[in-house]
C-alpha cells in the first residue's frame, strides 16, 4: 500500500509542471487563495479564484507571428488617418497594437513593417 501511495505521490509531482505550463499557454492564469473560516464550531473552506492581468506586447518585430490577443487596443485601422502611413501593398493591412501601426499579412499574420508612434 505504501509503495502505491509513493508512486502515486511521485507522479503527481512529475507531472505537475507540465500541466501548469500547458494552462499557461492556453491563457488560463488564475490566483487562488484558500482560507478557512469558522462558524458556529462548523470550518468552512473558501476559495477565491481571480484571473491575473493580460500580458501585453509592446516589442513587435519584423518577420514575426502578429498575434492579435497579445496587442493592447487592437483594431485595423485605415492609413489615411495617420501621417506617415502609406497604402499597404496588397495582402496586407495596418493594426493598431497601443500606440504602434503594425503592417500585418492578412492571410500569414507575419509582420512587415512597423511604425512607433503612429498613433497618438
Amino acid at each position: 500500500m505504501k509503495k502505491l501511495i509513493l508512486a502515486a505521490l511521485t507522479a503527481s509531482v512529475a507531472f505537475s509542471p507540465l500541466v501548469a505550463s500547458a494552462a499557461d499557454a492556453q491563457g488560463h492564469r488564475e490566483a487562488r487563495q484558500t482560507t478557512i473560516v469558522k462558524r458556529n464550531g462548523n470550518v468552512v473552506h473558501k476559495t477565491v479564484v481571480r484571473q491575473t492581468a493580460r500580458q501585453y506586447r509592446s516589442d513587435w518585430r519584423k518577420g514575426q507571428r502578429f498575434d492579435q490577443r497579445q496587442a493592447r487596443n487592437y483594431r485595423q485601422i485605415d492609413y489615411r488617418n495617420y501621417r506617415g502611413l502609406r497604402a499597404p501593398p496588397r495582402g496586407y493591412h495596418y493594426v493598431q497594437s497601443g500606440n504602434d501601426a503594425v503592417l500585418v499579412g492578412i492571410t500569414s499574420g507575419i509582420i512587415a513593417a512597423v511604425v512607433t508612434n503612429a498613433i497618438r
